[in-house]
């Protein structure tokens, strides 16, 4: 019996000093927020609302790591296009306008092609010519000896679905420039002793343009300029540029080079010993 005794008061005080701290705490909690509905009342305002203070610079941080994922992924899209990983494709992304703006404007694209200029013209120089008039190189004309970036600025770069009838207009001026890079390349293998074929797209109707143009740009004493005849209207660009190469062989020549912004130029049969592709995001022709 005193051991039951002894456990009930020792139980007893445990739970009285529960309930004297258990009140001591609603007083303390009770005196605070009878301070803070005072000053408040004082004030003429109501309780301080819970405020969620940001760094001042993380709405720019944040976009900053936008604009680098952005960039990112173009970066990756430009990849796959000049590794013709992503074909076909009609227009550039929409959130990719900038960044092929930057880089069609900056040292990047300028730096690329002197990058393929130099690596052509180190093959190039190592070819032995067998002398007999055979030895052929082609080149492009758009976007691998003449340059359309002005037209294309105007256009969206790349952002605009192509539209032929504008496009024409503008090679009808004759005003593209040359892009040096190329021109460089091309003189290097005229000197050489290379047969130089011009391999284009563009329509017969235009050769007059085309030579002016070219000309005028610097390009001069090729072998052959080729354009699509009223037969070869309507044939996708590899079956055509595929097409002429192959009545070269039958002529006789050997095609040692092939220098092209779109895989159509460069793709096929018969293939040339070496091709060598010149970087172009704004579009693409199958």
């Amino acid at each position: 019996m005193p051991f039951l005794l002894d456990s009930f008061r020792s139980i007893s005080t445990m739970g009285l000093f529960r309930i004297v701290l258990l009140f001591s705490l609603c007083s303390l909690i009770s005196r605070a927020f009878s301070h803070e509905t005072v000053n408040a009342h004082n004030n003429h305002i109501l309780p301080r609302p819970l405020i969620l203070k940001y760094p001042d610079n993380l709405i720019e941080t944040q976009l900053n790591q936008l604009n680098e994922e952005v960039k990112l992924q173009c970066t990756t899209w430009r990849f796959a296009v000049e590794a013709n990983n992503l074909n076909p494709w009609k227009t550039i992304p929409r959130e990719c306008l900038e960044y092929v703006r930057d880089y069609m404007m900056g040292r990047g694209y300028g730096l690329d092609l002197e990058r393929v200029s130099n690596e052509a013209g180190v093959y190039a120089k190592s070819v032995e010519l067998r002398g007999d008039g055979k030895d052929a190189w082609i080149f492009d004309i758009d976007e691998t000896l003449l340059s359309n970036l002005p037209y294309y600025q105007e256009h969206g770069y790349g952002l605009e679905i192509f539209n032929p009838v504008e496009f024409d207009k503008w090679v009808e001026k004759a005003m593209s420039p040359a892009i040096e890079a190329s021109l460089k390349l091309y003189e290097e293998v005229l000197g050489l002793g290379f047969k130089i074929f011009l391999l284009t797209g563009r329509s017969e109707k235009q050769r007059s343009i085309t030579v002016d143009n070219l000309i005028n740009a610097g390009v001069r004493y090729w072998d052959k300029l080729i354009l699509r005849s009223s037969d070869d209207h309507g044939k996708l660009a590899i079956i055509y540029k595929s097409e002429k190469r192959n009545e070269m062989v039958q002529e006789g020549y050997r095609i040692l080079g092939n220098s092209g912004d779109q895989w159509s130029d460069l793709l096929g049969s018969p293939m040339p010993s070496r091709s060598f592709k010149l970087p172009n995001p704004m579009y693409y022709i199958p």
